[in-house]
């Protein structure tokens, strides 16, 4: 019998769960999510609009097919902890250059496996996200990793935890957003988009730029006359982690730029817009993390599957005077997926079109943006998009 180093997740509840450690040895804690997805951990690792959270994979298995460099969504994991029934030590792939744990090693990811994480779904569907520690017995006891964590010292990680600053209210931006402009190379000349930064994934930037556009990736401090300087044809806020609600500078940039320039929200993106228009944004109780999301388009009917990273949402009945129209919902819980404006073009969705890991039912959003720029610019600058037009649709 093969003895395995002792961990435990220790909720702020008072809820424990004892399981084995893996990745890099040590302690953790942030805010336990779930994530549905079958594939592409290695994705949802480097994701930075996972910035603060623990993150457990309700698929039983993960690591089987390794890590592949060509797979990173941004420089390193953002990740706090990750969460598994069971890590495979071993991959077969012939993509991929290292095993999941020497990744998780390499990068200081700290991991459990080993725990019932059905038990732990369904307590945090019923109960909602709360925030959790992930500790190694290896860690803490290194003269004894095998041996069992006692009671009192159980309750030291619940307190840790019940202790931990809670994502809401705080600006997780700044930790994610790159610290001065970049172009990304592009093949061909086209149309020049400034992306802000509050956490973009790299596929994001290259499904942009495979439908003509060039796009300029600036920090999310980025000012509408430093915006502007840049002589763009659009603008795209991208996604990112946490509460939108404190990214007041976000919101005021979002603001003085609508109707200036054909814009294109997602997820964190999307909230801004709609706080942006004076509307409001809540937390949801155990969000929506998965490639397997059904959201209605309403504009054409269709129904996608979509891949999604978020906890919060807009409340599109609190955007003053109509100036936001719903263009999606969520099938599953009827909550705001997508909106446009109803004389701007301006357009948003709460979900993730490039899927990065999920279906692609959505990548027709990016032909959408470089069709309203095209449109824009053509027209010399006469706003285009309506709620209505069905532009948004096929």
């Amino acid at each position: 019998m093969i003895r395995k180093e002792r961990a435990i997740l220790a909720l702020e509840d008072g809820t424990v769960y004892r399981g084995y450690a893996f990745g890099h040895r040590g302690e953790t804690v942030g805010e336990v999510v779930f994530n549905t997805s079958m594939t592409g951990y290695q994705e949802i690792m480097t994701d930075p609009s996972y910035n603060g959270q623990i993150v457990t994979i309700t698929y039983p298995h993960v690591g089987n097919y390794g890590v592949a460099i060509y797979d990173m969504e941004s420089n390193k994991p953002y990740v706090r902890g990750f969460i598994s029934r069971e890590f495979s030590a071993e991959y077969s792939n012939h993509r991929a250059q290292q095993s999941l744990e020497a990744f998780m090693q390499q990068y200081g990811v700290v991991s459990i496996q080993g725990i019932d994480t059905r038990a732990l779904v369904r307590r945090l569907r019923t109960g909602g996200v709360v925030k959790g520690v992930i500790a190694h017995r290896s860690y803490t006891h290194p003269e004894d990793p095998y041996g069992e964590f006692t009671p009192a010292e159980e309750q030291v990680y619940v307190s840790r935890a019940l202790g931990h600053q809670d994502i809401d209210g705080h600006d997780m931006t700044r930790e994610v957003t790159t610290a001065l402009p970049y172009a990304f190379p592009t093949l061909r000349h086209g149309k020049r988009v400034v992306l802000m930064d509050f956490g973009i994934k790299h596929t994001i930037i290259e499904r942009l730029a495979e439908v003509g556009i060039e796009p300029i990736v600036v920090p999310a401090h980025t000012t509408p006359a430093q915006i502007m300087a840049l002589q763009p044809h659009g603008l795209f806020l991208s996604n990112g982690p946490g509460d939108p609600a404190p990214l007041e500078y976000a919101h005021k940039t979002a603001w003085e730029l609508m109707g200036l320039l054909p814009t294109f929200g997602i997820c964190l993106g999307h909230q801004i817009l709609g706080l942006a228009a004076g509307g409001r944004t809540f937390k949801m109780k155990f969000g929506h993390r998965g490639g397997n999301q059904p959201v209605k388009n309403l504009l054409t009917g269709n129904v996608e599957i979509t891949s999604q990273n978020h906890g919060y949402a807009v409340d599109i009945d609190s955007i003053p005077n109509g100036a936001f129209v719903a263009t999606h919902v969520n099938l599953n819980d009827g909550t705001l997926e997508g909106m446009a404006h109803s004389r701007y073009p301006v357009f948003s969705v709460q979900y993730h079109p490039e899927a990065s890991p999920g279906p692609h039912d959505s990548r027709y959003l990016f032909d959408r943006f470089i069709e309203e720029i095209d449109a824009f610019d053509g027209g010399s600058g006469t706003p285009i998009a309506k709620a209505n037009s069905g532009r948004l649709g096929v």
